[in-house]
């Protein structure tokens, strides 16, 4: 014979069966397997039939017409809840303050319609209002764990969760920067195909003016080809890299994604001490690196502060120094690739106003004419890459990497 709470717990998953998730069979088992074992139902329904935590919460909370709450190391349960809660009443029925909206308290319970859990909370906890969510009985144990378990003014190692997702956030986007500079080595590269076309078209028109050799005329007209052929098949590599849907962002985009990336430092027991240069950077990157350069770790030592907490705080600094670093990586990588494109296209339009000037007016001028516009447009673009990151100069790198 299933005992009243067994009964209970598969009534309120009975919106499993009519949403044809198992079949009124596996629930009842479920309950009969339950209650030899003496654990909740919903241990066997995730556990043993592979029901998501998610679907079995939306069961619930339309079973209790409520909304659901699902445990999350990161969700900030504000102190005053916390303060001076007894952990063996809170768990005697399943339930825990969860967040505080105005004078509205967010209980999570699993049975948001007990009357003895209600008697219990408002005996508890002093508020003006109550609004009860059904959470899962596992996750109602994991809160009581995580947040009965010290002074809630000195909690940390609950933190330790949501700096792992910020340290993940950080490496996902140095990640991305890694690719974007791999990007500028292939637009160099391919650049380079472009600049050896430019080359040979250059000498072959030496040559074939020169008036020497004319037996080889030939072999200089297929090097004019070849040029052509290189510069073609580096302007369709070098527009496909451009337009391609991994190009590199804006210079003022990099920097306000890194800055994005580094908003942990502003919580977390992180405190700024004065910047020992007495200066501040005059770019928004370089007050990014003063910022982290100036930051230390201050946690206060208790039971729930365990060392583990102090150097996870640290490898989220670390790691944001790292992130900076990378963003200036990324741009000087910007910045050489754009004053490699105006390197070359001043060399190779001197090179072609020297032929003019040299052979004078022929029909081979149209090859000139050809390397002099290449050459600006090389001076152009370069210019378009370059001129954003002029501004960061080497004393902010330098005050970015030397912690």
């Amino acid at each position: 014979m299933m005992t009243l709470n067994v009964v209970e717990s598969m009534e309120s998953f009975q919106p499993l069966v009519d949403w044809g998730t198992i079949t009124e069979g596996q629930l009842r088992s479920s309950g009969e397997a339950a209650q030899a074992r003496d654990v909740e139902v919903e241990e066997i329904l995730h556990y043993e039939l592979g029901i998501p935590r998610r679907k079995l919460l939306e069961a619930l909370a339309r079973h209790y017409c409520c909304e659901w709450v699902e445990y999350d190391e990161r969700l900030p349960v504000p102190p005053e809840l916390l303060a001076g809660l007894d952990p063996a009443r809170a768990c005697s029925n399943l339930w825990f303050p969860v967040a505080l909206d105005d004078d509205t308290v967010i209980i999570a319970a699993r049975n948001p319609r007990d009357p003895l859990m209600i008697e219990e909370v408002t005996d508890c906890l002093k508020a003006g209002k109550f609004q009860f969510h059904v959470a899962l009985a596992e996750d109602i144990s994991y809160f009581i764990e995580d947040f009965l378990n010290s002074d809630p003014a000195e909690l940390v190692g609950n933190e330790r969760t949501a700096l792992a997702v910020w340290r993940n956030t950080m490496a996902r986007w140095r990640t991305k920067l890694s690719s974007y500079r791999t990007d500028f080595a292939r637009a160099r590269t391919h650049f380079s195909l472009l600049r050896g076309g430019l080359m040979m078209m250059a000498i072959g028109s030496t040559l074939l003016r020169s008036g020497r050799a004319t037996h080889l005329a030939p072999i200089y007209w297929t090097m004019l080809a070849v040029g052509l052929l290189l510069i073609l098949l580096g302007l369709l590599s070098y527009h496909r890299l451009k337009k391609s849907i991994f190009r590199p962002p804006r210079h003022d985009t990099l920097v306000e994604v890194t800055a994005a990336t580094l908003h942990f430092l502003e919580n977390y027991q992180f405190a700024e001490r004065g910047n020992p240069s007495g200066k501040s950077g005059r770019t928004m990157l370089a007050r990014l690196a003063d910022m982290a350069n100036c930051t230390m770790t201050i946690i206060e030592r208790s039971r729930d502060n365990k060392p583990r907490s102090l150097l996870a705080h640290e490898r989220n600094l670390f790691a944001a120094q790292r992130n900076i670093a990378a963003c200036y990586r990324t741009i000087y990588s910007r910045a050489r690739t754009g004053l490699s494109f105006i390197r070359a296209g001043v060399s190779f339009a001197s090179v072609g106003v020297g032929l003019i000037t040299y052979f004078g007016l022929s029909v081979l001028n149209i090859v000139d004419a050809f390397i002099i516009l290449a050459g600006l447009l090389m001076v152009i673009d370069g210019i378009l890459w370059y001129w954003p990151v002029r501004k960061e100069n080497y004393e902010a790198l330098k005050c970015a990497v030397a912690f």
